[in-house]
């Protein structure tokens, strides 16, 4: 089963990174930018025997591994 991770921080929290990537399309004369931030793609195969036990299994891997819940959120798709 093909799953994709979609990590990002909360709305709270600052993204220096992603600033940083708004100036830098600025300066590159991309217009119209009003606020970009910046997350993370995880593209994951698993075995699983359904989609509530895929989901169960990648949403555990977040929790431990893929995402700080303190400062983001992630949601998990199955594809």
């Amino acid at each position: 089963m093909k799953a994709r991770v979609t990590v990002t921080l909360k709305s709270g929290v600052l993204d220096p990174q992603g600033k940083a990537i708004e100036g830098a399309l600025g300066s590159l004369g991309i217009e119209g930018v009003a606020s970009v931030r910046q997350g993370k793609v995880f593209d994951v195969e698993i075995a699983a025997a359904d989609e509530a036990a895929a989901r169960a299994e990648l949403e555990r891997a977040c929790e431990k591994l893929l995402a700080n819940t303190v400062i983001e959120n992630y949601r998990v798709e199955l594809v």
